[in-house]
This record gives structure tokens, sequence and C-alpha cells, in this order.
């Protein structure tokens, strides 16, 4: 059964239920019925402007009600939805839509003059619209009344009956090594993602989510709105994160699930009166889209009593892995596979399969696996071993009992004086410094070493160790070939919309040859 069957059934099943609640302003909620009527409305004033299956649909919203009707309209027509950062700068938004095609563009009204000076260079986009999700009355004014269900149109418009392999959302990757690739999601995907994460999770009609991530990304939008529509529950919405505004959410509308990134768990912990925010009512608390730091993990359960749930994805494959919601929560683990993932580890040089405990390359095979990149047929080639394994580029080992371990990127991993350093273990130790906030390690080139192990550290406020001092510290802890031979301090590390540490850009900054 297809995300899309399950999406029907609930408007059936629970009409007069809170689907949505965007709780700061303007502050809007829809029950399941209100939902399905707006989706059907935009879904007939797609087709008034000649929406053909098939159609790419750019969405530069910010998080709001409009991106989520055109969106879930989208893909019920048999479109291709496109979801883009409100932050990317015009000439990002330029090549995502010359690259997919786009026929439609749905964008912010702030950014109107800025697309200007491109959008006729792309003659693929019939149509670019422009909203002001602050005013809702922007949008609904282009949802005609003969547009509600029930009408002569909405009743002979029939419906797209997706194929497994049917491509629904095209997301672009960060493009670190090059230009960013469109990874096609099949309706496939989703189906066999949302029935495994139900499963490992225990999805019921009952959860209350707090919604708190960017929606134009694969955690925000496919496991956290699409696991609450798909199990019939409820998504309260925060636009922006605050911290003390997500504790009190949490806690005044008595919410059972949260899903956030490892820099949100860390603000939450460091909020000066956090351990006053009774979470006893959250049954599942997970962490994803960046490894999750130890202090992190048991400053968690120190602070809330709550042991985070970490779990692994990607874009090209949704979730893979997942700690146990019964069971043991590992400490540096991503846990154990999903119901029909397969995970291995592989050899990096010879890409034979590796035993437990061994570091290779994380490898992937199942129906959450994505269908390829976007008109980019040898790129995609080079994704999948032979055997139909996906190379994520991911390093890590498996224990004897099932549990992947991370231990970083293989474009990330640093080689010393011929010797492997993964970064993570040198932060690990940095982190464990009392004066040091976070971390991050990337290899620099080095004439001697070939690469030398450079840290970038923002020390807590008031703090003033020495990169000598740190140095000596990790000394203490590491082997030598470990232990980073310059250290840089800054007041903060570059982040990624989903609050990873951007290390390429790291690199491009604080690489300059020593003097």
């Amino acid at each position: 059964m297809s995300f899309l069957d399950t999406l029907a059934e609930n408007f059936r099943a629970y009409p007069d239920k809170l689907a949505l609640e965007l709780l700061d302003s303007p502050r809007q909620r829809v029950t399941y019925s209100e939902l399905e009527s707006l989706v059907r409305r935009s879904e007939y004033y797609l087709r008034t402007l000649g929406f053909q299956q098939g159609d790419r649909v750019a969405l530069q919203l910010t998080k709001s009600l409009e991106f989520i009707v055109l969106h879930l309209a989208t893909v019920r027509l048999g479109g291709i939805s496109l979801p883009l950062n409100p932050a990317y700068p015009p000439d990002e938004i330029e090549y995502f839509l010359s690259d997919s095609g786009a026929r439609f563009l749905f964008a912010l009204e702030l950014n109107r003059i800025k697309f200007q000076s491109f959008i006729h260079r792309l003659p693929s986009l019939e149509h670019c619209i422009f909203l002001d999700p602050d005013d809702p009355k922007n949008f609904l004014a282009m949802l005609t009344p003969e547009s509600t269900p029930g009408s002569a149109i909405t009743k002979n418009a029939g419906y797209f009956q997706p194929n497994q392999d049917d491509t629904a959302v095209i997301i672009y990757t960060s493009g670190t090594t090059g230009q960013p690739k469109g990874a096609q999601i099949t309706h496939g995907n989703l189906a066999s993602n949302l029935q495994a994460l139900h499963s490992a999770w225990g999805w019921q009609p009952e959860d209350v989510l707090l919604h708190v991530l960017p929606i134009f990304h694969v955690h925000g939008l496919f496991v956290a709105l699409y696991g609450v529509l798909y199990a019939g529950a409820t998504a309260l919405m925060l636009r922006d994160f605050d911290p003390k505004k997500t504790l009190q959410a949490l806690v005044e509308n008595r919410c059972s699930v949260f899903m956030a990134v490892p820099t949100i768990h860390r603000r939450l912990i460091n909020m000066p009166d956090a351990n006053n925010f009774d979470l006893s009512h959250l049954r599942l608390i997970t962490s994803g889209s960046d490894r999750l730091p130890d202090e992190v993990f048991t400053g968690f359960q120190k602070t809330f009593g709550y042991t985070l749930i970490e779990r692994y994805g990607m874009t090209e494959t949704g979730m893979n892995t997942t700690n146990p919601l019964h069971g043991e929560r590992r400490l540096g683990s991503v846990g154990k596979p999903l119901p029909g993932v397969e995970v291995r580890i592989a050899d990096t040089t010879t890409g034979g399969q590796l035993i437990a405990g061994s570091v290779g390359e994380v490898q992937l095979r199942g129906a959450n696996i994505f269908k390829g990149y976007w008109n980019q047929p040898q790129k995609s080639s080079q994704a999948f071993t032979p055997e139909g394994w996906f190379r994520t580029g991911d390093l890590g080992f498996l224990s004897e009992d099932g549990y992947l371990t991370l231990v970083g990127r293989e474009k990330d991993l640093i080689i010393s004086g011929g010797m492997n350093v993964y970064p993570p273990e040198v932060e690990r130790v940095l982190n464990e410094h009392p004066d040091v906030a976070v971390s991050a390690v990337i290899g620099c080139e080095d004439k001697d070493w070939g690469e030398r192990v450079t840290a970038i550290v923002v020390l807590k406020p008031g703090q003033h160790s020495t990169s000598e001092e740190l140095i000596r510290f990790c000394r203490s802890r590491l082997a030598p070939y470990k232990t980073p031979k310059v250290i840089r301090f800054r007041d903060s590390l570059p982040m990624n919309a989903m609050g990873k540490i951007s290390k390429q850009e790291l690199r491009n900054q604080d690489c300059a040859p020593e003097k």
C-alpha cells in the first residue's frame, strides 16, 4: 500500500481530528478533513494551470501550510515535488530549476525581484507563482470554491495510482564534491520506509509530534511529517527553532514524539533551567542527520532522564538503521538495520565484505534505496556495486550482535603519515575537555605527513585554553598520529540547514599552507 493510499484512508478515518497546527504567527490549524479539502483544491488549481503527470513542481517556501498542501497535491496528481531550501541564493535556484526541468515554481513573494533576473533563461519554467505565507489569504484566494470536494471537476478528475518505481520527489544533495545531484525518491521508497519506521518506533494515531525541523529535507518531510500523516497522528509545528519555546511546547502540549538533530539537543540541555522541564510524557525522542556526540547523549540522560534514540539515514535512502525503542540504545551506535534493509561493510580497496569489527564502507540494499540521480546515469551507476549495493561513502563497522557504528565519511578520512585517522574519534576526545564547547577535525595538505590533523575548536564562554594545552590533552588520550598537529579557535562553526557542521567549508577556510 502506498503512502497516498494510507493518507486517503486517514482522511476518511479521522475527519475531525487535528492533523496539523502551526504554533507560530500566523497560527493555523487544520483537521484531516480540512487538510484533504485544501489538498483537493490545490490539485484543482494546478490542473487549471495545465498540470500533467510527471511535471516537476519546485517549492521554495518557508515551513508553512502552503508548502504542505502544494507538495501533497503534486504527489497525489502524479507529479514530482522539488522541495528547495528558502535560504538558497538565486544562482543555486536557477541551477535546480534548470537541471530538474521544473515547469512550476512556488516561491516567496520577497524573492520576486531577485528571481526576475534569471526566470527568462529557463524555457521549461512556465509558471512562477509568488506567495506570502505570513498572509494566508494570499494563498487561499487562489483556491476557488468550484474546486471543493464534490464538484463535477473534482469527481471526474481521477487520481494517480503510482507504481513502486514512479518518482515522487527529487531532493538535491549538498554537492560538496561538485554540482548537486537530484536524488529520485520513489513511491516505493516512501512506502517501505514508512512501514519500517511505523513498526520500529511504534507510531500510533494518539501520538502528538512537535515538529521543529526544516521541511524541505528528508528528516523533516518524510520521517517527521509523513510519519504523522501515515499514522493518523497530530503534528504541532514551530517554524523556527528556539530552545525555550521548544521545551515549553513539548510540556504544554503533552507531546509524545520529538525528532531533532544533535545541535538542537545540545541547545536544549544547555538551557539554564532545562532540568525544570518534565519530559517524562515523551515516549520517543530521536536524533539524526549528524553524529550524536557522546556528551550530548549522556547530557540528555542527565538533564531529562531520557536516552536518545540515534538513527542513521541519508537523502538517497531515507532511514536505514535505528537504536531500539525497547532495548539497548548503545552509546556511539546508530543501531540495527530497519526491517527490509540490508547493511554490509565493504573493503574500500577490494570491495569485499569485511568481518564484524572491521572498518570499511557502509553499503546498503533494500526497497528504501533511491532509483538514481536525475538525468545523471553515469553517477547513478557509480553509486551502486554490480551486486546492487548502494555505496554510502560512510565509514563504519558492525558489532557481532548487529549494531552499526559510524566513524566518519570516506571523504573526511585523514591519512597522516600513512595511518588512517577518523575525525569523530579525535572530536570525541576534544569534546571531553571541560573548556571545549564543540570541535571539528579535518585533514589539511602537508608536505611531510600527506595530511596534518587539524582541529577547529569553539571554547565555552569565558574559557581560554590554548592550542598547546588542548594538544597535550589529546596526546594523553590518543596515539601520536591521531593527535592534532594544529588547533585553531573560532567563535562558531559553519552549519548547514540541518545543523550539520560543514567540513568542506572548514577545509576551504582553514587549510591554507602552514608558514
